[in-house]
């Protein structure tokens, strides 16, 4: 199963769910209409999530910001 889930929560909410249960976080980013984009760094954190933020899952594609990457030297 995969670490990156989408929910329909502010970041805050997401990260603090995270602390409260000792998930750790990957990566995370709000998305442009509404909710989270989450990427935990186990597969069982984030099991975990899901069964603790499953009714708020975004099921299907969603919107996301483009990534952007600074020009490097190199």
């Amino acid at each position: 199963m995969s670490r990156a889930m989408n929910l329909s929560l502010t970041e805050a909410e997401v990260q603090s769910t995270c602390d409260a249960a000792q998930i750790r976080i990957s990566a995370i980013e709000p998305l442009p209409v509404v909710g989270t984009h989450v990427v935990c760094r186990t597969s069982e954190g984030a099991t975990e999530l899901r069964a603790k933020l499953g009714k708020h899952l975004i099921e299907g594609k969603v919107k996301r910001f483009a990534f952007y990457r600074a020009p490097s030297s190199w």
